[in-house]
Parts: C-alpha cells; sequence; structure tokens
C-alpha cells in the first residue's frame, strides 16, 4: 500500500484553490491570525453569503477550521502543510509572466519581513537562513532541514528548545521556499519558534492589518549580534517600530 496521491485527488485540492474568491481566503489566513467570515468576505470581494459558501467548502475539504467564541465564529488554516501549498504556489505565480501592477509600500514591506503562516518570510528570513547554514546551525536540503549538535546549543541558549521530537507530528525543521525571494526559508516548528521568540525579545512587531512585520531597533541589532545578518539588510524602514 502506498501513500501517492492520485491525479484526481490533485486535481480536486487544485480546483479547490483555484477559485480567485477562495485565494484570496487562504492568502489573507497567511498571517496566522483566526478572521471571521465578514473579513474573509471584504478581503475576497464578495457577499456575506458568498463567503459562506466558499468556507464551507474550504471546511469541509479541511483547507480551514473555523473557531466559535461567544457569538462569532472564526476560520483558521487548517495546518502548515496547507500554508507551505499556499507559498509554493506564490512561488509559482511570482515566477510567472510579469504583470503590470505597481509596487506600492505594503509590497515593499511584505517582501522585506512577513509571516508565512507561523513563521517568518521574506528577504530578512531568507537572510537569516543563509547565515545559519553557513555558520553550520543547519543543514538544508531538498525540502528538508537538519539542526546540528552545534546549532541545538545554539538555539538552547538563543532560548529555543529544539530537542523532543514528539511534541507532535510537525517537523523540527524544513525549507519553506520563499514566494518573493525564490530561495528557502525556515518552516517547521524551529521556524514557528524563531518568530516567537523574536516577538518575545521585542525585535519584530506584528501588524493589525498586514502580514508584514516590522522591525524594531532591538530587533536591528539583534539580528545582527546574535546571528550576524548584514546591517545593510536590516536597515529601518521609515515607518518602523523606533525602539
Amino acid at each position: 500500500m502506498n501513500n501517492f496521491a492520485s491525479a484526481n485527488s490533485i486535481a480536486e485540492i487544485a480546483a479547490m484553490m483555484g477559485d480567485a474568491a477562495r485565494a484570496n481566503m487562504l492568502c489573507e489566513l497567511m498571517g496566522g491570525r483566526a478572521l471571521t467570515a465578514g473579513e474573509l468576505a471584504h478581503c475576497a470581494g464578495v457577499t456575506a453569503q458568498t463567503a459562506s459558501g466558499h468556507l464551507a467548502k474550504l471546511s469541509d475539504a479541511g483547507f480551514v477550521v473555523p473557531e466559535k467564541q461567544g457569538r462569532h465564529r472564526y476560520f483558521r488554516l487548517a495546518s502548515a502543510e496547507i500554508a507551505s501549498a499556499i507559498e509554493a504556489l506564490s512561488a509559482l505565480a511570482a515566477a510567472g509572466p510579469r504583470r503590470h501592477r505597481p509596487t506600492g509600500p505594503r509590497d515593499e514591506a511584505m517582501r522585506r519581513i512577513r509571516t508565512c503562516y507561523d513563521h517568518m518570510a521574506g528577504g530578512l528570513a531568507v537572510a537569516l537562513t543563509d547565515r545559519l547554514v553557513e555558520t553550520g546551525m543547519l543543514r538544508l536540503g531538498d525540502g528538508a532541514g537538519m539542526v546540528t549538535d552545534e546549532g541545538q546549543r545554539f538555539f538552547c541558549d538563543f532560548g529555543i528548545d529544539t530537542e523532543g521530537e514528539a511534541k507532535g507530528r510537525r517537523p523540527l525543521c524544513r525549507a519553506c521556499l520563499d514566494w518573493s525571494e525564490r530561495r528557502y526559508h525556515i518552516g517547521g516548528r524551529l521556524g514557528a519558534d524563531m518568530l516567537r521568540r523574536a516577538t518575545e525579545l521585542d525585535w519584530l512587531k506584528r501588524r493589525p492589518d498586514s502580514r508584514a512585520l516590522a522591525l524594531t531597533r532591538k530587533g536591528q541589532a539583534g539580528f545582527a549580534e546574535v546571528f550576524g545578518v548584514s546591517r545593510d539588510l536590516l536597515e529601518l524602514s521609515p515607518h518602523a517600530e523606533r525602539r
């Protein structure tokens, strides 16, 4: 017995993501936050009734998970695997034919540093990954990642426990293809823990209305001193947190 998906199963999944309204909803949920049906309807440009139908299909297919809190019902991505699939498709779309679309400040911020479900993505995340590989903390290959013995000690000092694979079925470290850089950033539990730790240290700030993350002055110094990221890549934007 094998675990290979049939062509029909692949086609069904592709069709589920192939609708523009559903694709917009899934991309909006890539920020890692749970959103209401009304918020998702707004981002998809559809009516509440149409959004409800789309969300029912996505829920039945296992793409999103509904959560009820009081009188409100929220939706979030069902898993990191769904997020990885969306990121990979975004990379393919970015490599496709160029379309006329002026690049705005929001696009620049997203390309620099953003959330990819529950971990960091963008130019800074890719540079961080490169440094960890160059210094021998990580080994990446064929979409997988491995933390070295030296890396385990490094991450432990940084406040991240890399041991105990039994913490669920999610891999410790995986290589996630970055849609804007077309190179790898760190996903898996390690990627999620790195984002968590960076926000705990006040290196990065989440923005309520965007997947883009704000780099702080503490983060500028921290990423340079602890990870050795080039300061040229850590210039603060005009709207960055000045703490």
